[in-house]
């Protein structure tokens, strides 16, 4: 188990060690890079959408309307401030949906 653990880390930062020597031969404006992160986006969005309108799990029994409801909520809270965004809409997600678990269940 220990050398299973030893191996787990020597490959995990040998690609590091390989990603950051390779990091200053990267140009960031490449079609290729471009490609990349629009890929990584439309996955990110993909699965977002997936979790709010096909989730499995505790987040099954909570109705759709409710989740479309507190995400427009969210999102409402993200475009409410201007600096920081990403914790207080986490949070308002969560506390809400912890009040409708509380209340309705």
């Amino acid at each position: 188990m220990i050398a299973a653990l030893i191996a787990a880390c020597v490959g995990t930062y040998i690609c590091r060690a390989i990603g950051v020597k390779l990091a200053g031969h990267i140009n960031q404006e490449s079609e290729i890079f471009k490609w990349l992160s629009a890929v990584t986006y439309a996955m990110v969005a993909a699965l977002t959408i997936r979790l709010i309108a096909m989730p499995t799990g505790l987040l099954a029994t909570v109705p759709l309307l409710v989740r479309l409801l507190i995400c427009a909520l969210c999102i409402a809270v993200m475009v409410s401030n201007s600096t920081k965004r990403l914790v207080p809409a986490l949070l308002s997600g969560t506390i809400l949906l912890m009040i409708y678990g509380y209340f309705y269940r």
